[in-house]
């Protein structure tokens, strides 16, 4: 390994090993380390203490958040796998402590789809698994491997989306839900939700989920009371939400509740 000191704008100590490419222009933080054979194009930028392992390759207008783990084979900041991109300067934002396994692509945004992807602090995203041009993550959101979130899609904090599943694009998913495996999710999917089945079907609610995150038993009775209204009440389904706004105090019913009636591209899995 050296040790790089240059970033154009300050001075940093990093551990680089001699077969990996960093183009110039490039910024590295203090602490990062990359290993052998990665890629580090001209407009990235590394916070400190980044780490890519081996075969990594970074490029595009990219910028990863402090103390984030790239895996060998990642290959992120790729331009969008999207027939109407036609160059334009678009970027992809990473916050800190994500953690990026192997093989796994992350695309920039487009002009069409506010030019930015963006992935909040502290999620998981295992081997294999894919983010496509403008996808919206926020924090603490797993996307277990070989899962692919599409174009456009918003994943909302705590979401699990299971191996092997895919996100439609435009799709959101609420807060707190979790998607299970083998999954095709086609419609928005309301916060603390549960889906699953071969085509996404909102089968409940996320309570293992929220019993780990210590949900009080008085909120987690709301959800269930708010769930069968929303199976069962009388009205269209923004309806019977707007009524849930009206009668519940509960803050996690709101969420549902906002998110229900919030704007989106896509109709919703409503409760069967």
């Amino acid at each position: 390994m050296r040790i790089l000191r240059h970033d154009g704008f300050a001075c940093v100590t990093a551990r680089i090993h001699p077969s990996a490419v960093i183009e110039e222009g490039a910024q590295i933080g203090d602490g990062c380390e990359i290993g052998p054979f990665c890629h580090v194009g001209p407009e990235v930028v590394l916070a400190d203490n980044v780490t890519l392992k081996s075969h990594v390759v970074v490029t595009g207008q990219t910028s990863i958040g402090e103390g984030s783990e790239i895996f060998s084979f990642a290959v992120i900041g790729e331009i969008p796998q999207d027939l109407k991109f036609d160059g334009e300067k678009t970027c992809l934002i990473i916050g800190a402590r994500n953690r990026i396994r192997e093989h796994v692509t992350m695309n920039t945004g487009t002009k069409g789809g506010g030019g930015v992807t963006r992935v909040g602090d502290d999620n998981l995203f295992m081997a294999g698994c894919h983010v496509a041009h403008d996808v919206q993550i926020g924090n603490r959101v797993i996307v277990v491997n070989s899962a692919a979130l599409a174009g456009h899609c918003i994943l909302e904090d705590d979401v699990i989306v299971g191996g092997l599943s895919g996100v439609h694009q435009f799709v959101r998913i609420g807060r707190g839900a979790i998607i299970g495996a083998v999954t095709m999710v086609t419609n928005d999917v309301i916060p603390y939700g549960l889906v699953q089945a071969e085509r996404g079907r909102l089968d409940g609610l996320n309570l293992v989920g929220l019993k780990r995150k210590g949900v009080s038993r008085a909120d987690i009775t709301a959800l269930r009371a708010a769930f069968q209204m929303l199976a069962q009440g009388e009205g269209a389904f923004q309806e019977r939400a707007k009524r849930l706004g009206e009668e519940s105090d509960s803050p996690y019913v709101q969420h549902i509740v906002d998110f229900i009636l919030g704007e989106t591209d896509r109709s919703f899995l409503t409760p069967g």
